[in-house]
């Protein structure tokens, strides 16, 4: 067994991985950027050392800095986790040549299934099922759009170097097949370094189902069944289970074969993924799977298949690549009851899911499941990484036990001031249509409206109201309730709750969960966060008008395209410039037909939190 190793990785990851090597009495440890010093997996390693400034290219995207740190510290192994260098076939050679332990799978397998359309030739070739579509050497707009025609639309324009929802696009018209081209490749181009794209058949009702393979050294590979990640938001996965539902054993047992299979064609070692596009529309047939993609590394849900295996994947990352047989046989791996996956993100769902960055004022995270997070109260959420504050994972006897244990774990969930996804998270818990398990890649799309708390739910207002009123208890002449001389009081209550006025009902049996921080007071209810006070006289609300031409970066990010210069003549909905933030692009676009009158920013130009960029006035002003 391997005496150290070095975690090339931040955050939940790499805490994870530090729990599995104590197991085993590894020496961990930690590379950090300046951002992330105070972070709890630096602590928690066995030594930690500094590799660079905040942005991930110039710490945890450096080889060179990365292979130092090993060097100095004495790394006998690198784990990669996920992300950053973990599917990068030149560094794992890098690794190896520099006699280091590489604790994923072989640079030939990782190059093999790193681009989507080498790896859809492989599997073909080895009686693998693919998605119908074009992955040719032209990579003209002209042939791409033509192709496009071909197999007709809606399409799905993908970057061949692509994964984690990163530069993938649907297509519904051919009008803006350009606009998204160009889009997914500027994506692609700043994420992997490569902006070559294929095109699918986007699948009307698509469901996301991959399968979990091991191998070791010794030739031996087994599937540890497979996982359901059809509850996605722009290709990016939101909840996992597993077992996937509706999935019958005949069904299950081709598919999970084809992924052993698959794992062979490359001489797989360590952990992998397998992943399907299944066409459910007549529910899930063996006919209608088709092999999507091959993620060389342990995954994000990796948890759920813990869960029902009763397995520790990263243990089995270690001892494979210590050079030992697996740890048990296909047959000898069990599947038993159901396991959820909820990732809370820092981001805003009532704002168009914008990241949400800042200072973890108030955290507090369920007990009754399992957490696995990279922050605790006090840290920040900074825009220089993924947005992810925790992973929920909860697991029952069958599947309706475990939903109803994750609708209460993320009910329960408290972030300030941050914003949080924790509502979203628990009202998909409870939407009947999930609960019955009908579900697709486009469920959020359908019921997005629906799930987001824009306003909050009366019982929060008489909530709120509730534990307002019992500021001025006492005080008949000062108390927000309609005291009078005679007859009954009146209980309704006026307050505020963020940016609002509302009528509430004092109801003296509700409980309140509230929370002081500094001069906020904050109601948490099903997951929201909602700051409630007093109103002051003659308080006006405040509101912005829809003909508002101040148009603000809703987030700290990098200009990355500017669409206009000034004078110019926009149409309602033109897109005016691009921001990237936390590895998304996110458009700002005219509010009305106007002319650009000022433009402050440039492409390169970084931008904070509700800077001013462009100001566009209507013709007539």
């Amino acid at each position: 067994m391997m005496e150290s190793l070095l975690i090339a990785n931040r955050g939940e990851i790499a805490r994870r991985i530090i729990r599995s090597a104590k197991v085993l009495g590894i020496r961990t440890i930690a590379v950090y950027s300046e951002a992330d010093g105070g972070l709890p997996f630096v602590r928690e390693a066995d030594e930690a050392i500094a590799v660079g400034p905040s942005p991930a290219r110039e710490s945890y995207l450096s080889q060179t800095r990365i292979l130092d740190a090993a060097r100095k510290t004495g790394a006998a192994a690198i784990h990669p986790g996920y992300g950053f260098l973990s599917e990068n076939a030149g560094f794992a050679e890098a690794v190896e040549n520099a006699g280091i332990i590489w604790v994923g799978a072989p640079p030939a397998a990782i190059r093999a299934m790193g681009l989507k359309d080498a790896a859809k030739e492989l599997m073909q070739a080895s009686g693998v099922p693919v998605t119908p579509g074009y992955m040719g050497a032209d990579q003209s707009e002209e042939r791409l759009a033509a192709e496009a025609d071909i197999i007709g639309y809606p399409v799905l324009v993908k970057a061949v170097a692509g994964g984690g929802g990163k530069g993938m696009r649907r297509v519904d018209r051919p009008q803006d097949f350009a606009e998204l081209l160009a889009s997914c490749r500027r994506e692609a181009a700043a994420a992997f370094g490569d902006d070559r794209v294929l095109i699918e058949r986007y699948i009307a009702n698509p469901r996301h189902i991959e399968v979990q393979v091991f191998a070791d050294t010794l030739g031996n590979c087994v599937h540890l069944f497979e996982r359901d990640c059809s509850l996605q938001r722009r290709h990016q996965k939101v909840i996992e289970e597993a077992p996937a539902p509706g999935l019958d054993a005949a069904t299950r047992a081709v598919i999970c074969d084809a992924a052993v299979k698959a794992a062979r064609a490359v001489n797989y070692v360590g952990a992998g993924t397998i992943e399907f596009i299944a066409d459910a529309s007549e529910g899930l047939r063996e006919d209608r799977i088709w092999f999507m993609e091959m993620n060389t590394r342990l995954q994000v849900e990796h948890p759920v298949t813990e869960a029902i295996t009763g397995e520790d994947l990263v243990l089995w990352q270690l001892k494979v690549a210590s050079g030992e047989p697996l740890p048990k046989s296909q047959d000898e791996i069990p599947m038993n009851g159901w396991a959820f996956e909820a990732r809370l993100y820092a981001e805003n769902p009532a704002a168009g899911y914008l990241p949400s960055t800042g200072r973890l004022e108030h955290l507090s995270l369920p007990q009754t499941v399992r957490v696995d997070s990279g922050v605790e109260q006090g840290d920040d959420i900074t825009a220089f990484y993924d947005p992810m504050i925790a992973k929920i994972v909860a697991d029952g006897p069958n599947r309706e036990a475990a939903l109803s244990k994750l609708a209460a774990a993320c009910a329960g969930i408290e972030v300030w001031p941050v914003k949080s996804n924790a509502g979203l998270l628990a009202c998909i818990a409870v939407d009947p249509d999930f609960r019955a398990a009908r579900i697709d890649t486009g469920f959020l799309d359908r019921h997005g409206d629906s799930l987001v708390a824009m306003e909050p739910r009366e019982i929060a207002i008489d909530t709120a109201a509730t534990v307002l009123s019992r500021k001025t208890d006492g005080d008949p002449w000062s108390a927000l309730t309609g005291f009078r001389i005679a007859g009954a009081d009146d209980k309704r209550v006026r307050i505020r709750i963020g940016d609002h006025l509302h009528w509430g009902q004092s109801r003296p049996e509700l409980a309140a969960n509230t929370v002081t921080i500094g001069e906020t007071m904050v109601l948490f209810d099903a997951g929201n966060a909602w700051p409630i006070s007093l109103p002051v006289a003659s308080e006006v609300e405040a509101s912005q008008g829809a003909g508002d031409g101040a148009i603000l970066s809703p987030m700290p990010g990098l200009v990355i395209s500017v669409d206009v210069t000034e004078g110019d003549r926009v149409a309602k909905g033109d897109r005016l410039l691009t921001v990237e933030a936390m590895k998304m692009e996110h458009s700002l676009r005219a509010p009305f037909d106007g002319i650009v009158e000022k433009l402050q920013v440039s492409s390169g130009f970084r931008v904070s939190e509700n800077q001013l960029v462009v100001t566009i006035v209507k013709e007539q002003d």
